[in-house]
């Protein structure tokens, strides 16, 4: 009978002492680390007694409980009873991370819960575009009203699902948070971003732009939030807290974000905007380059919109052409988004860039593909910049633009039709295309492309012997994964690892900090700590590769990871660079385990031969 991970949650939560005696909660890649306010009131021969529970480790101020390669799932359901109260601490540290990387994984965080969502209304508006564009569909019939609306509501409001995804990160109530970004996408406040003359809040110039569709305003307005929100209920009488705390909080966040984000972004915008429509004179090539390149990078931070007023100013002359260079960004990123679909071997990332390519080529609408994608992979959104902005360089000196107001899209190019050079625009188009799918294709996924049966033929006997996956007949060889000396599992300064409650594995004493992939897989499990992996093999066999012990406290610190999960290596590639000196200087073993964690269905598990090895050298042989 399969384990419950809800009811399994529950029950951990009860017999260490409920959710009051719960002062932080935490997991790594294998255990539920829970810090308890008075270990006496945990019922431990109860906790090790439930199904799905493997061991419970009681060391350093840690109530540890083991689960295995489940533990996200149970964690996922304590800390939604947690919510709140301020006991859950995210296992992810980022402290080693650049500023960059760590806004990519908050942005992309927080779209992980919409994905799917929005890549099925991506591509519901792509149809709905093309349906029109076609004629198929009258743009003045209530049909067309309705399914519009249906296809575009859940981009336009956009703010209100990420305040729920943002308070949940930032741990405020969400929905204060909803009600905060339910403002800032009201209709009166976005009928002010076309009213004439100047605006004031109580005497205070007040600037509007158009938050609909916007990301980083209410990231940033859900985050302060969280700041008001708690010293709110640390600090009013328990007598009006519940009521006054989210009136406050709205009464304070809505006026603060239209005064200090939305002139910060317009002013951002407007200035960059201007500087772009001068360069269009002085030299178009650069002006489109930059426009090109960086206008996804616009719509994610919500600049954009500081050009639609050039764009209409320009179109009621007849031509606008500061959106020449909008085309070739879009279809590049979209060219990216279909790289990914066709070269990785992810299934849930295949479900999703399908769609999301589809909806960009055909809708221009690439926030599916973009946040769900190619942000996350980093190289996928670059080669797309990079795409975007050759394109824009060809498309500055073709004088390209519109003479009407379009989303870029394949659908909408007749409305480029009156480019000077039209040739060289379409020249720039497919180089866009180009890029931002041979990069991404090549370079931007890790999944091995796979070798036609004619090209093996053609691979020597040695060649071919030395690239193949590290299987004979029914055995797959686990190398070492470091270079060091092999010891006994039972030998290895942790009880749980040593016990084989996790599974059987064994353990090596490093030399050096590389650590290479024991066998050739799918990363299925990183830690945003840096110290554990988990491989699955082509044949099932999954792989945990855990370096040091505890290692999980250091946070990060010393750790460079260089695989992310859902990547494809093969036996011999880097993991992680790990500095051994900081592990020891912390008080932490530098012992690294190597566990099969699914065990129980193999036919076998032997271990290699004690001693000095290399990670080329066999370290455990596994019978499937």
């Amino acid at each position: 009978m399969a384990v419950d991970f809800a009811t399994l949650g529950d029950d951990i939560v009860d017999a260490v002492g409920g959710l009051g005696n719960i002062k932080t909660a935490r997991h790594c890649a294998t255990r539920l680390r829970l810090e308890l306010r008075d270990e006496d009131k945990a019922a431990t021969d109860k906790v090790k007694g439930l199904k799905g529970v493997l061991a419970v480790v009681q060391a350093g101020g840690q109530y540890q409980v083991v689960i295995g390669n489940d533990v996200p799932f149970v964690y996922a359901r304590i800390a939604e009873r947690l919510e709140g109260g301020g006991a859950v601490e995210e296992v992810e540290d980022n402290s080693n991370k650049s500023i960059l990387n760590k806004f990519i994984d908050l942005v992309t965080g927080l779209f992980h819960p919409i994905l799917w969502p929005l890549a099925g209304a991506g591509l519901f508006k792509a149809f709905v575009s093309m349906f029109a564009t076609f004629g198929w569909l009258n743009t003045e019939s209530t049909e067309y009203v309705v399914l519009n609306a249906a296809s575009d509501a859940l981009i336009y409001f956009l703010p209100l699902l990420l305040a729920i995804s943002a308070a949940k990160r930032f741990k405020t109530n969400q929905f204060t948070s909803m009600a905060i970004a339910g403002a800032l996408v009201y209709p009166t406040i976005v009928a002010l971003t076309s009213a004439e003359g100047s605006l004031t809040f109580f005497g205070i110039p007040l600037v509007i732009m158009s938050y609909t569709s916007s990301v980083i305003p209410i990231i940033v307005g859900v985050w302060v939030q969280g700041y008001l929100e708690r010293f709110l209920l640390r600090t009013l009488p328990g007598a009006i807290r519940n009521f006054t705390t989210p009136l406050l909080c709205m009464l304070i966040m809505v006026p603060l974000i239209l005064l200090t984000i939305g002139p910060a972004t317009t002013i951002l915008a407007n200035a960059i905007a201007d500087g772009i429509t001068w360069l269009f004179h002085v030299a178009p090539w650069l002006a489109g380059a930059l426009m090109g390149g960086l206008w996804q990078v616009f719509v994610i931070f919500g600049l954009h919109w500081g050009f639609v007023p050039i764009m209409v100013q320009q179109l009621s002359t007849g031509y606008a052409i500061i959106t020449g260079p909008l085309a070739g960004a879009v279809l590049a990123q979209a060219a990216a988004t279909f790289a990914v679909w066709i070269r990785t071997k992810d299934h849930d990332t295949r479900e999703l860039a399908g769609p999301s390519a589809f909806s960009g080529f055909l809708s221009g609408i690439t926030e599916p593909g973009i946040y769900g994608v190619n942000l996350p992979r980093k190289l996928p959104f670059y080669f797309g910049i990079a795409g975007g902005a050759i394109g824009g360089v060809f498309a500055g000196i073709a004088g390209a633009g519109t003479t009407t107001f379009v989303f870029p899209s394949l659908i909408a190019l007749p409305a480029y039709l009156s480019t000077p050079n039209l040739p060289l625009f379409f020249i720039g188009l497919a180089l866009s295309m180009a890029i931002g799918f041979l990069g991404t294709l090549f370079w931007g996924v890790k999944d091995p492309a796979p070798v036609a049966a004619s090209e093996a033929a053609e691979v020597p006997a040695e060649a071919a012997a030395a690239s193949a996956p590290a299987t004979v007949g029914t055995e797959v060889i686990v190398r070492s994964p470091m270079d060091g000396t092999l010891v006994a599992i039972g030998d290895v300064p942790d009880p749980v690892f040593a016990s084989g409650a996790m599974g059987a594995g064994i353990g090596v004493e490093p030399t050096s900090g590389t650590v290479y992939s024991p066998v050739t897989g799918t990363i299925i499990v990183t830690m945003g700590s840096g110290h554990a992996y988990g491989i699955r093999t082509d044949e099932g066999v999954e792989v945990l590769v855990h370096v040091g012990i505890d290692t999980v406290n250091m946070k990060g610190e010393g750790f460079e990871p260089k695989v992310a999960q859902g990547d494809r290596v093969n036996a011999g590639d880097v993991l992680v660079e790990v500095d051994l000196g900081k592990i020891t200087q912390a008080g932490y073993s530098t012992t690294t385990v190597v566990i099969i964690t699914n065990t129980a269905t193999q036919k076998g598990v032997a271990p290699g031969s004690m001693g000095a090895v290399t990670h080329d050298d066999t370290a455990l042989i596994v019978t499937v």
